[in-house]
């Protein structure tokens, strides 16, 4: 299928009116960088907001950044860096994936923990509704006005409620040392003793994730449970913060490039999914998303202890498929959440937006159904 790049609000805004008059639906998208993700979606045009581009606002002083949907987070780093201040925002791939599109699948990596979700640092949105309308919510500046919150609304929603133009979204300043560190660990329960330790100290690492023998193979050659920390603040703090830590082991510092090694590491054309429940089950996350996969030859697993999320990783080879379906067999006490599956795969997981009030809320922001038509199991 064709993909139609717009350039302006008001092109994009005719093209959802125009959908709207002749029955149609449109696939929208950022760049396509993760275009597979998500449910199936059916179109009968597909548009990128690509050619959105550009930072509209930058105020150092108040640590807010507006930009257009299309801007890559690649061009927010090299703005902000400039005023070493950084957007806390470490989605999985590359960081030629767009503003827009993570705030509308509200993607999240191992800084989440510490800095909170997209939902957490978005402070306003423009967007466009399905019935052409171009609203806003949110603003500008860190503290708004009281009301109904369009941005956490529309931030996660997959483009499903509006398609965002615009984005405002909340900086921090780059610590004065920023230091990461591995630390090879013995026995399954490693997750657990790492959560609990933390729980345990004054202080939260600004990352952790618990990588199983096959991803530390890549990431750092050693083919044993490691745990990847991130810690930073100023010298003497991240100097009592490694100490701290020792409890668990002894820790090897790494490159910084590691974690984006780690954002990069799906292999081309693996299913991904992942298991979350609360963060005190981690172990048993950690077990089950470990059993699930046994059968997938060469998955790859990482854990964010604080969060209680495991992500899997499968390969893609000829045996994929029933190897997942197999997986997907096996029962868990955690919720399964797919992030990219073989189409046959999706009607296994349950719809996530078949509720009265999640389907009513569809149809208020897109009564007609134009925009990404079943990407969360709605049903038009």
């Amino acid at each position: 299928m064709t993909v139609a790049v717009i350039d302006s609000v008001e092109a994009l805004r005719d093209r959802v009116l125009e959908a709207t008059a002749h029955g149609s639906t449109l696939r929208v998208a950022g760049r396509g960088t993760w275009l597979n993700a998500g449910r199936p979606t059916r179109s009968s045009e597909s548009l990128s907001v690509r050619g959105l581009s550009g930072i509209t606002e930058y105020v150092p002083g108040d640590l807010t950044l507006t930009a257009k949907a299309g801007t890559t987070l690649a061009d927010i780093r090299d703005a902000t860096s400039t005023h070493n201040q950084w957007l806390a925002l470490d989605p999985h791939g590359i960081d030629q994936g767009t503003l827009g599109a993570t705030i509308a699948t509200a993607s999240a990596g191992p800084l989440a923990a510490t800095f909170g979700t997209p939902r957490d640092l978005v402070l306003g949105v423009e967007f466009i509704m399905g019935t052409g309308i171009v609203a806003r919510g949110g603003g500008r500046v860190v503290k708004n006005v009281a009301g109904f919150d369009l941005t956490r609304l529309l931030t996660g929603s997959w483009g499903t409620l509006g398609i965002i133009t615009e984005v405002t979204v909340r900086l921090h300043g780059r610590p004065e040392a920023d230091e990461s560190f591995a630390m090879r660990f013995d026995g399954a329960d490693a997750v657990e003793r790492v959560r609990r330790t933390l729980r345990r100290l004054p202080f939260t690492p600004f990352a952790c994730e618990i990588v199983n023998a096959a991803l530390a193979t890549k990431l750092v050659g050693t083919p044993q449970i490691t745990g990847l920390f991130r810690l930073g603040g100023n010298v003497e703090a991240v100097r009592a913060q490694r100490s701290a830590l020792s409890e668990l082991g002894d820790a090897r510092e790494v490159g910084a490039d590691i974690w984006q090694r780690l954002r990069e590491c799906e292999p081309s054309l693996a299913s991904v999914f992942r298991l979350s429940q609360l963060p005190s089950e981690i172990e048993r996350t950690w077990n089950e998303a470990t059993a699930a996969t046994a059968a997938c030859r060469g998955t790859l697993l990482h854990a964010s202890p604080l969060r209680g999320v495991v992500r899997c990783i499968v390969p893609g080879d000829d045996g994929t498929f029933h190897s997942l379906h197999r997986a997907f067999s096996v029962p868990t006490t955690a919720k399964r959440i797919g992030e990219r599956l073989p189409t046959e795969l999706w009607s296994i997981l349950p719809p996530m937006s078949t509720d009265i009030i999640s389907t009513g809320i569809k149809r208020t922001f897109d009564p007609h159904g134009v925009l990404n038509a079943d990407i969360l199991g709605n049903a038009e």
